[in-house]
Parts: structure tokens; sequence; C-alpha cells
């Protein structure tokens, strides 16, 4: 029955508002929801009904009882003269160190816990922070890999090199053979972005190895682990035993949203102390009513509700990609066993840009694969983003997608 109760609010039918009881969803004008597709004008003016970019969540934990209560907690309290800690609210610093030792397995004090305003943040600091030591720094990052992470780390001055990488990421390989160190290394082990592998554990313990060795702080983007569909997650890097300095990059944009513009570090050993006293010359950018709402939002569960519920919604979606594309033989399937997104790759006959912008005029916007390159020859294929959209919209858009294809291929629809 929960489970029936679950797949009609994730398909826009019902409203679920936690202790408040499931609701049929309806709109302000009294119309059922599900029969109304949000709308918004592209840039090429033509309409989106469904839009599966990646890294977009659902935006469910914000209609929940849980997150109205705390919000309203936090708003009751009284202002404060001063400002937030920089380094972010004792009370929120604690329940991030309890979120990680339950989500993660992580054995983290308060103390280790900066509190930023999402990735970007983050990375501005670290670039600030390494700056400060030694100049413009050297950052390596993955290919493909997120062009949002290239964009800020320049912009902040850091110098970005790539290396390219295939499922799981950077192998230590790789970087024993530079002629060169650079000053961090940036990667995402837990669910490479965006093809979707894991490192191995391996390669794991040999990158922390040679970092250890060449005194090179590694970035551990830890952005989507709490969404595992088929396997166990692997420990992050910096939990395994190791003297290398790491940074864990931790953000709640793809567990709740990145409306909050809200995140964290977990930092230790004198890069820590180098990213405390940049945050301190800086300033905390996270208002302290939203570090107080969220902090009670979960310590009291709230988060873990919200994370089981939507796993299973998530789990679901990719479901329903694997229904529509797996028997198919014209493409392949990648980046499934976990996070928010799934990778198809299609055949060099069928140009990834020429079905964006097919799919595009019929009211579906998705993102190519070859968008997440940067000097490495792109490959062609989609990145399907399935968080935000319902199961109704994002099954109407695999259909279109599927009837592109065919067209394309030549196949009968």
């Amino acid at each position: 029955m929960v489970r029936a109760y679950e797949q009609l609010a994730g398909e826009g039918y019902l409203e679920s508002r936690g202790s408040g009881g499931t609701r049929v969803a309806v709109r302000a004008d009294g119309r059922g929801m599900a029969s109304d597709v949000a709308q918004e004008t592209a840039g090429t003016g033509l309409t989106v009904s469904i839009d599966l970019t990646p890294g977009r969540p659902s935006g469910a934990p914000f209609r929940d009882r849980d997150w109205r209560a705390v919000w309203r907690k936090a708003v009751a309290e009284p202002v404060q003269v001063e400002l937030p800690d920089a380094l972010g609210t004792p009370v929120l610093r604690t329940a991030v160190a309890g979120h990680l030792a339950a989500s993660r397995g992580l054995t983290v004090s308060a103390e280790d816990v900066i509190i930023t305003a999402g990735t970007s943040d983050a990375l501005q600091l670290i670039v600030a922070a390494l700056r400060g030591q030694a100049g413009a720094p050297l950052v390596l990052m993955e290919d493909p890999g997120y062009p949002t992470a290239r964009r800020v780390l320049s912009a902040a001055g850091a110098a970005v090199e790539t290396l390219p990488v295939a499922g799981d990421g950077l192998e230590a390989a790789q970087l024993a053979a530079l002629g060169h160190h650079p000053d961090a290394v940036l990667v995402t082990p837990s669910h490479q972005y965006p093809l979707g592998g894991r490192m191995p554990v391996r390669e794991r313990l040999a990158l922390l190895a040679w970092a250890e060795a060449n005194r090179v702080l590694i970035l551990e983007d830890d952005y989507d682990s709490e969404f595992r569909h088929r396997r166990m997650p692997l420990p992050a890097l910096a939990s395994l035993p190791s003297a290398a300095e790491v940074v864990l990059v931790g953000t709640f944009s793809k567990s709740l949203s990145p409306w909050l513009r809200c995140g964290y570090l977990v930092v230790r050993g004198a890069s820590g102390q180098r990213l405390k006293a940049a945050r301190h010359d800086l300033g905390t950018p996270v208002p302290g009513v939203m570090q107080s709402a969220l902090a009670n939002y979960i310590a009291g569960g709230g988060l873990a509700r919200h994370i089981a519920r939507a796993r299973r919604q998530y789990a679901h979606r990719r479901e329903l990609l694997l229904d529509r594309f797996g028997g198919r033989t014209d493409v392949q399937l990648a980046g499934l066993d976990g996070g928010l997104h799934a990778v198809i790759r299609l055949e060099p006959g069928v140009p990834a840009e020429r079905l964006a912008e097919e799919a595009l005029a019929q009211g579906v916007r998705v993102v190519t694969l070859a968008s997440y390159f940067a000097e490495r020859t792109p490959e062609n294929g989609l990145v399907i983003g399935y968080g935000a959209p319902t199961d109704l919209q994002l099954a109407r858009a695999l259909d279109i997608i599927a009837g592109i294809l065919d067209r394309m291929a030549g196949n009968p629809v």
C-alpha cells in the first residue's frame, strides 16, 4: 500500500504531507496536477514542457510537514545581532557530522566541518586557500567532468588541466605519468560525473598513495552518494587510512535542492587550517535562519526520511528508463547504478545534437554528452536527468525520444 501511494505521488496524482496525510494534488484553479505540465520558454523561443537537465532533484522535501515545521521554527527564533560563525553555526556543523556518520560511515567531528553555499562556493574557497599558499594553483580535473566546476575554478583564479577518463574516473597510473604535479585533483569517485562509474577501492588507495607521496590535495566531490540503486556505496576517500590530505566536498543540492545554496566541506590537517583561515577572512555566505532550519531538519530525521522516499522514487524512474531503452540494440545505457541521471550512448549515425534539437521542438529538453567534455574527443550521446520530472512526465519524454530515435534510424515507429 505504501509503495502504491509513493508511485501515485511520483506520477503527480497525490501530494504527500508527511504526518499530515496524503491528498489528491490540485492546482490553484482546482484542476488535477497530473494533467498539468509546467512550461517555460527556451532561449530558442520553443516551449519546454519537460526538462530532463541533469542535476535537478525532486522538489518534494519543501512540500512536506517536516521542512515546513523546521522553517517556521527557524523564522520564529530571536534575530541575532551578530553574524553567524564564519565556519557555520555549531548546531548545523554538528548535524552534518552526524549525517555523514550515518550515511557515509565517516568519523567526523563538528570541528572538521565548514558550511558553504554549495559546491561553487566551496571551490572558490579552496582556490582562495591555495592561492594564499603558492599563487595561482593548478587543479586537475576529469574529462569528461562537471563544466560548472571548470568555469568556477578558472574564474576563481586557478589554472585548470584535465585528464581523459573512462567510466570509473581517474587512474593512479595516469597521475604517475604526469611530468608535473598539480596543487589539487578534483575527482568524483562515488559516481563519476557524468559517465556514472565508481572508482574501485584499489584505485582509491593508489590515488591516496600518489597524493601523499607528492603532497597533492585531493578534492573528493561526493555529490549524490546517498542515491545508490544496485550496489552499496564504496567508502569515501576521506574515510580510508592514509596520510594524504583529502577535502570532502558535499552539498544538499542533490539530496534536497540547489535552491538552498547550502553545502559543506570536511577538512583536516594543514589544508583544513588554511581553508578555515580563508573562511574566517571571507565570512559565511549562508544565512543563519537557513542554517538553523537545516540543522533541525537533519537532527529531527527529516532529511533521512526524505532521502529514503526519494531513493525509492528515483529507483522507480530508473526502471522506467530501463524498460524503455534497455531492450534496444541501437543505444547503450550507462550511469544507472546510482544518482539522478543516466547516459544514453548513441550510434554514430544518430547525432546527439540533432536528436536534442528535435526533442526540444517537441517540448523536451535534453543535454548532450558532448557538453561535458573539455579537450578530448566527445562521445555521442545524451545525459538524461530523471530526478525532477514526475513519472508521467518522464515516461512521456522517453516516448518522444524513442520516437525520434526510430525516425532517425529509419525504423518504424
